[in-house]
């Protein structure tokens, strides 16, 4: 049924592109594909906490680092930047004092974010209950850089569809699958040699949990069917019926449209194919 979906909507659909910033686009993205409650909405033993949605979240704790992913809704200090200063915090890592936003909050791919969607991203972040949840700062063992690249004057929207292209779009910039499931180096996500090899271990009170391989190599998604994968992407269901664990964002990623589910599976069927690590 799923890859019958994938078809009919790659010969019925037409690739579109939106043609301005939408709050309905921005609600669709927050709350589904780009999954930004997985880290900034506090987690408890039954779920998160949607009372405080975005205020806020201890998201890892290792020797490396304290990351705080912080309130973002209109009760927090977000409430006093401009648009224009929200946008820049969320695609460059950059706040209007200057400071840099460190990791998890994967910036190298939110650079990709199209002008249209950071905007909805925005607006529909404006419209949030306000939470007065408060979260320290986040504390890093190591250096952060100045910045994340150099300013960015404007990122063009690919046209939506199911296509490699918009696959490549939404698995990247922002779901950001192939933040977690890029093999880690010294200096994070080895993208230009690891492309969604896996490896990289998530610590919580699940236990630990490690990003598996995504790539087409037999280590890691030829044995899968797209119906397969696409219950496990978005119900954390394995075929064989065991549940997987943490953090991945289930519950967002199961709003997704099937035309953008199946985008992502049409990118991740071509991506280089690359053995796990070690």
């Amino acid at each position: 049924m799923f890859k019958q979906i994938l078809v009919m909507a790659a010969i019925l659909l037409p690739a579109t592109a939106y043609a301005e910033p939408s709050l309905e686009r921005g609600e669709y993205l927050v709350r589904g594909p780009a999954a930004c409650g997985n880290c900034h909405t506090p987690q408890g033993p039954n779920g998160p906490d949607m009372a405080n949605e975005l205020g806020g979240f201890l998201v890892e704790k290792n020797d490396a680092m304290e990351a705080w992913a912080v309130n973002i809704t209109p009760g927090s200090r977000v409430a006093g930047w401009s648009d224009e200063e929200l946008a820049r915090a969320i695609r460059e890592g950059i706040r209007p004092d200057g400071s840099v936003i460190g990791p998890p909050m994967p910036i190298g791919l939110y650079r990709g974010l199209s002008d249209d969607d950071l905007m909805s991203i925005v607006m529909f972040l404006r419209t949030v209950p306000a939470s007065d949840n408060q979260t320290p700062q986040s504390t890093y063992n190591f250096p952060l850089p100045p910045a994340y690249g150099p300013p960015i004057d404007t990122v063009a929207s690919i046209p939506q569809g199911v296509t490699v292209e918009y696959g490549e779009y939404l698995a990247g910039p922002v779901a950001h699958c192939m933040e977690c499931h890029t093999t880690f180096g010294e200096k994070g996500p080895m993208f230009e040699t690891h492309l969604g090899a896996g490896g990289f271990e998530f610590h919580g009170p699940w236990g630990v949990s490690v990003a598996p391989n995504i790539t087409p190599h037999e280590d890691g998604i030829p044995g899968y069917s797209d119906e397969e994968l696409a219950r496990m992407i978005t119900q954390g269901q394995r075929p064989d019926g065991k549940p997987m664990l943490p953090p991945m964002g289930y519950g967002y990623y199961n709003t997704m449209t099937p035309e953008d589910l199946a985008a992502i599976l049409l990118y991740l069927r071509q991506i280089p194919p690359l053995p796990s690590p070690g």
